[in-house]
C-alpha cells in the first residue's frame, strides 16, 4: 500500500454475527482497513503479509524473552540443586528449615503479583520486565554471600518478590502481538526455557559440583555463575524489547497497522486501554474466573512439587550426588518437547481444554506409577520413566491454562488482573508441595506422591467440565442467534464485556 493510502489506527464499527467468515453482502469489496486487511473483517485476506509479520514478532521477541524466562526459572529453582550438595549442612540448617525456605518464596510471590502486573501495564512490560530481571538476578549473586538461615531466608522474599508479576507480564506482553489462535505455541516457545532451565541448571550444578580445592563450598559457585548471567541480560534486555508494535522501529508504518488491526480485531476489546481497576474487577462477576482459579491451583501442586523436588525424586533411585544432578536433564528436556506438541497442536485445532485436560493424565500418571514401585533397584527403568512423564504433565496445562482463558478475555485491565491473580496462585502451592515432600518420608515420599497425584486428577476432571459448560453454552447462543458462530469470527472490540455481550462466543 502506498503511504498516502496508509489507514488511520482508529478502530472502526463492525458487523453484526457472521455465518460465514466472510460478509455475505458484497464479497468482492475494496475499501482498506489496513493492508491486506477487507474493512471491518477479521480474517485477514493477505495471509501472506500476516505471516510475515509474525515471523518477524517472533524473530525479534521470543527468543530475547525466552533467555529471560531461562534466567527466571534458574534462579527460582537452583536451591534444589544447592541442596544436593549439602547447603543445609553448611549453612548449619535445622529440622524444616529448607521447607521452610522453599516456602518463604511464595508468600511475596502471591501478594506482589497483582500490583506489579498493573505497574507493568502502566509503564509497559518491555521496561518492567527487564527491571524485574535485574532484581532477581541481584538477589540470586547475593544468596552466595549468605552465613546462616536468616540471610537467605530474607533473600528468598526479596526473590519471590522481583519474580511475582514476570511471567503474567511476558503473557500480557505477546497478548498485544498475537491473535488469540496464534499465542498457545509462542507461549509455549517461551516457557519451554522453564523446562530447558531445569535441565541446563543439572547440568551447570554436574558441572560446577567438579570442581575441586575451592576456598568455598561448590554450591555458592552455583548461585555467583547464574546471577551474574541474569543481571548482564537484563541490562541489554531493558535496551531490546520495544514497547510496542505502534513504537517498534522495526516496523514499516504499513505493517504498524495491520498489526494494530490485528489485535484489534482478535485480541483486545481497545488496544493499549488505560488500566482502570474499577473495571478490571469485573472480571470477578464471571464464574468461569473461579473455574479457571481452581484448576490453577489444582496445577500448581504437581508444578511445584516437579520443579522443586525433581532432583530429590530421582535421588531415590539411588544414584550419587553427580549423577542424581544429571539425570535431571533428560525428563525436563521431553517435557519442553511435549509442551512444544502439545501447544502447536492446540492452535491448530482452535482449542484448549481436550490438551489441558491430557496434560493432567499425564501428571497423574506419572506420579501414581511412581507411587506404585516398591522395589526402585529391580524396576529402576519405569521409575525412571515416570519422572519423563512427570513433567510431560505439568508445562503444558500451565501454558495453556493461561492461554485459555487470556483467549476468553477482550478487555486488557481484566486480562492482565486474573493473570496476575491465576499465575502466583498456581505458584503458591509450592507451600503445599515444600510441605508434602517431608524428609520423614524419604526416599518413597509416598504422601507427597499420592497428593500430587490426585490434585492431577481433579484438574482433569475440572478443565473437562469448564470445557463441556463453554461448548454447550456456545451452542446455546447459536440456536438463540439463528447462526453458527466462532469465537474467532467475531471481532474482539465487540467483546469488551465479555459473556455479557450477546456475540460472545467460548474459545474453547
Amino acid at each position: 500500500m502506498d503511504s498516502k493510502d496508509s489507514p488511520s489506527l482508529a478502530p472502526m464499527d463492525s458487523p453484526g454475527p457472521r455465518k460465514d467468515s466472510l460478509p455475505e453482502e458484497d464479497p468482492n469489496r475494496t475499501e482498506r482497513y489496513a493492508p491486506g486487511v477487507v474493512e471491518n473483517v477479521v480474517h485477514v485476506v493477505d495471509h501472506k503479509a500476516e505471516r510475515a509479520l509474525c515471523r518477524r514478532f517472533d524473530l525479534r521477541l521470543l527468543p530475547v524473552l525466552a533467555v529471560m524466562y531461562l534466567f527466571n526459572a534458574l534462579d527460582k529453582g537452583n536451591i534444589g540443586n544447592a541442596e544436593t550438595d549439602n547447603m543445609s549442612d553448611d549453612l548449619n540448617f535445622k529440622d524444616g528449615q529448607y521447607n521452610l525456605l522453599l516456602s518463604i518464596f511464595f508468600v511475596p510471590y502471591v501478594i506482589f503479583a497483582p500490583p506489579f502486573a498493573m505497574l507493568g501495564k502502566r509503564f509497559s512490560p518491555a521496561r518492567v520486565l527487564p527491571i524485574l530481571m535485574f532484581c532477581f538476578g541481584s538477589f540470586t549473586l547475593l544468596a552466595a554471600s549468605t552465613k546462616n538461615f536468616g540471610g537467605i531466608f530474607a533473600l528468598r522474599w526479596f526473590l519471590g518478590m522481583s519474580e511475582a508479576a514476570f511471567f503474567p507480564l511476558v503473557i500480557y506482553y505477546l497478548t498485544t502481538f498475537y491473535r488469540r489462535a496464534e499465542l498457545a505455541r509462542r507461549l509455549a516457545l517461551f516457557y519451554a526455557a522453564s523446562n530447558i532451565a531445569n535441565a541446563f541448571s543439572g547440568l551447570i550444578a554436574f558441572g560446577v559440583f567438579q570442581i575441586e580445592n575451592t576456598p568455598m563450598p561448590q554450591w555458592r559457585y552455583l548461585f555467583i555463575i547464574e546471577g551474574c548471567a541474569t543481571v548482564s541480560f537484563s541490562i541489554f534486555a531493558f535496551w531490546y524489547l520495544p514497547r510496542s508494535a505502534s513504537e517498534a522501529n522495526f516496523l514499516s508504518p504499513d505493517e504498524k497497522a495491520l498489526a494494530f488491526h490485528r489485535i484489534q480485531v482478535d485480541s483486545s476489546a481497545i488496544v493499549n486501554e488505560k488500566f482502570k481497576f474499577r473495571d478490571a474487577i469485573g472480571i470477578f462477576r464471571h464464574l468461569s474466573t473461579y473455574c479457571f482459579l481452581a484448576i490453577e491451583i489444582c496445577l500448581g501442586v504437581p508444578l511445584q512439587g516437579v520443579s522443586l523436588f525433581m532432583p530429590q525424586i530421582i535421588e531415590r533411585l539411588g544414584y550419587t550426588t553427580v549423577k542424581t544432578n544429571l539425570y535431571t536433564v533428560a525428563p525436563n528436556v521431553t517435557g519442553a518437547v511435549m509442551l512444544l506438541v502439545l501447544a502447536f497442536s492446540s492452535d491448530a485445532a482452535k482449542l484448549r481444554s481436550p490438551f489441558i485436560v491430557l496434560g493432567f493424565l499425564f501428571t497423574f500418571t506419572g506420579f501414581m506409577i511412581y507411587a506404585s514401585i516398591t522395589d526402585v533397584q529391580s524396576q529402576i527403568r519405569v521409575a525412571y520413566f515416570a519422572t519423563f512423564m512427570m513433567t510431560w504433565g505439568t508445562s503444558a496445562p500451565s501454558v495453556l491454562l493461561s492461554t485459555w482463558y487470556n483467549n476468553n478475555i477482550a478487555h486488557e485491565g481484566r486480562r492482565i488482573l486474573l493473570t496476575s491473580i491465576g499465575v502466583p496462585l498456581a505458584n503458591l502451592m509450592g507451600l503445599v508441595a515444600s510441605n508434602v515432600f517431608r524428609e520423614q518420608d524419604k526416599p518413597k515420599y509416598m504422601p507427597a506422591l499420592i497428593t500430587v497425584g490426585a490434585f492431577g486428577a481433579t484438574g482433569a476432571v475440572l478443565s473437562a467440565l469448564l470445557g463441556a459448560y463453554m461448548f454447550l453454552d456456545n451452542k446455546r447462543r447459536d440456536r438463540r442467534d439463528g447462526a453458527t458462530v466462532r469465537a474467532y469470527d467475531v471481532p474482539t472490540e465487540r467483546l469488551r464485556d465479555g459473556p455479557a455481550s450477546p456475540e460472545f462466543r467460548w474459545f474453547l
